[in-house]
């Protein structure tokens, strides 16, 4: 009798963990880690482009030099930084870094407008273009990483799921904030 109480209590305890969200709960974090990963393999990817590009922009605009400075000086600080997706302050301190970075690229395509020549180059069109499309693919990573994140945290919130995430530790993920939200939200 005893043995069979024992045996009632398991597959009453494993019958409810059934519909306790675990699954669900690894198979979003799992998606996190995956968009994570593509949004640190776009950044590499432009990251690996910078050098190629100050180099060829160096062969025309070697007075230019503060402009490249900055640009390589974003490169290396935001290359340097170890971010943890899970800490909000370090993913903030990773996205200011990719921020200088996109600025200071901002500026070496500005000082470009004034080089016709360098703007024909067909290294440097490449280059370009592969900046281009480096910089589109950061932000669908982002986006997706932005999404995953989002049922991820929805998920931990909604009942009986929340009961699981809270014995096992489960915490809301931080998300990508945009930079400087006062400044866009002025008509």
């Amino acid at each position: 009798m005893r043995k069979l109480i024992h045996a009632t209590v398991w597959l009453l305890l494993l019958s409810g963990l059934s519909g306790c969200g675990y699954n669900t709960l690894q198979t979003a974090d799992e998606q996190i880690k995956s968009s994570w990963a593509e949004v640190l393999n776009q950044y590499q990817r432009r990251a690996d482009l910078v050098p190629n590009l100050v180099n060829v922009v160096k062969g025309y605009a070697a007075h230019e030099k503060e402009v490249l400075t900055r640009v390589t000086e974003a490169r290396a600080k935001a290359t340097q930084i170890k971010v943890d997706a899970n800490d909000p302050a370090s993913l903030q301190q990773f996205q200011a870094a990719q921020g200088e970075v996109s600025s200071a690229l901002s500026r070496l395509m500005v000082v470009v407008e004034k080089y016709p020549e360098l703007k024909s180059d067909q290294n440097f069109r490449d280059l370009q273009a592969q900046l281009e499309g480096t910089e589109n693919r950061i932000t669908v990573a982002r986006n997706r990483y932005i999404q995953a994140v989002q049922d991820y945290n929805v998920t931990i919130r909604r009942f009986p799921t929340n009961l699981t995430a809270m014995i096992f530790g489960y915490k809301v993920k931080p998300n990508f904030a945009v930079e400087n939200e006062a400044a866009i939200a002025k008509p």
